[in-house]
């Protein structure tokens, strides 16, 4: 541990720490450390090692509201972020005395999470959705058969979190409906709607879809429902009674065509993008990408990343690849890494398509 830089001035540890460091965090970031970080002040080991670093670095504030929101800091969230620092937005809650809002230093889990997707990524993350809109969905749905039980799914909603978050973090502003969730935490940033079932989503996603550039349909959205929810628990019944309940189904709405349709119709002019998500096995028809494609093609959306599901893959882990499907024909690999990693790479393409679109 080093603490001034003239601990032992012939090592010149300011420099030594800069050149061999991968990655710089400094948490907290108080107003004061990030206004002299911006003007390039070298009056003590941190900021001195700041001018040297020739790593990403990663700034995670903790200050007052008031701070945070006054326009001096926001000048300089906005420098740094322009010379390629990532600065997190600091957590909504409980600050000193009996004051609230945004300025809490971001929970441990939003560091870490970004610390580790900037050393995946070999390079600093872009700043480069600002000013644009970006609706996400995550999660399972759950369709109610009584009031103990229901038809769900095995998502976790942790590739949506990541993309809302990834998404943030590059200047978007990302709203997030989020159905049953492995207890994650709210990104930061992040408007967030809690949902339950699929009409409850597709609701949802009809109320904020107007004005967004950007969908992003990465729930795992249920393709049927009981015609009937029983008001009371479906008795079992004695183990001799012969028979066993039947539950019809209903085919739900298919939100993501849904909104194809609403923006073929000219309801959603804004609209740039619409990405798809598919879980797919194989079977006696085709493999993975054969179905896929044909789902790309029957569904009308811009972008679908593709997830082969099954022997413990992509749901309830926190790594994931697969494939990403442009509606151009293009095809790439989604190389295996965090979820958060692969929610880069499916921001990047994102900002690649946005960029190809005109007007």
């Amino acid at each position: 541990m080093r603490t001034d830089v003239f601990d032992d001035v012939p090592a010149v540890p300011h420099v030594h720490l800069g050149q061999q460091a991968d990655l710089v965090v400094v948490a907290p970031a108080t107003a004061d450390l990030l206004a002299r970080a911006v003007h390039g002040r070298a009056d003590d080991l941190l900021t001195a090692t700041l001018l040297t670093a020739r790593c990403p670095v990663l700034f995670a504030p903790a200050m007052h509201t008031e701070m945070w929101l006054h326009p001096a800091t926001v000048d300089n969230v906005a420098t740094l972020r322009r010379r390629g620092a990532v600065v997190l937005e600091p957590a909504f809650g409980r600050l000193t005395g009996s004051d609230s809002g945004p300025g809490r230093l971001p929970e441990a889990e939003e560091i870490t999470t970004f610390a580790q997707l900037l050393l995946e990524r070999h390079d600093a993350m872009p700043y480069d959705l600002a000013g644009r809109k970006l609706l996400v969905t995550a999660g399972g749905t759950r369709e109610p058969i009584d009031p103990v039980r229901f038809i769900g799914n095995r998502s976790s909603g942790k590739q949506g979190y990541a993309v809302a978050r990834v998404a943030a973090q590059r200047g978007a502003d990302v709203t997030l409906i989020a159905g049953h969730t492995a207890g994650l935490i709210d990104p930061a940033g992040v408007n967030v709607v809690h949902v339950s079932s699929a009409q409850q989503l597709g609701d949802a996603v009809s109320k904020h879809a107007p004005g967004v550039d950007v969908l992003v349909m990465a729930a795992a959205v249920a393709d049927f429902r009981p015609a009937q929810v029983s008001a009371a628990k479906i008795k079992k019944g004695p183990d001799d009674q012969a028979g066993s309940p039947t539950i019809e189904l209903l085919r739900n709405d298919d939100v993501l065509a849904g909104v194809v349709r609403a923006r073929e119709h000219g309801q959603l002019p804004k609209m740039r993008a619409i990405v798809g998500f598919a879980a797919e096995t194989g079977d006696a028809n085709g493999d993975v990408l054969f179905h896929a494609r044909e789902k790309l093609r029957r569904k009308g959306c811009d972008l679908l990343v593709v997830n082969a599901v099954g022997d413990g893959r992509a749901f309830e882990v926190d790594n994931n690849d697969g494939w990403l499907l442009a509606s151009d024909g293009t095809e790439s690999a989604l190389q295996h890494g965090s979820k958060t990693l692969m929610a880069s790479r499916i921001v990047d393409a994102i900002v690649a398509f946005l960029h190809g679109c005109t007007g």
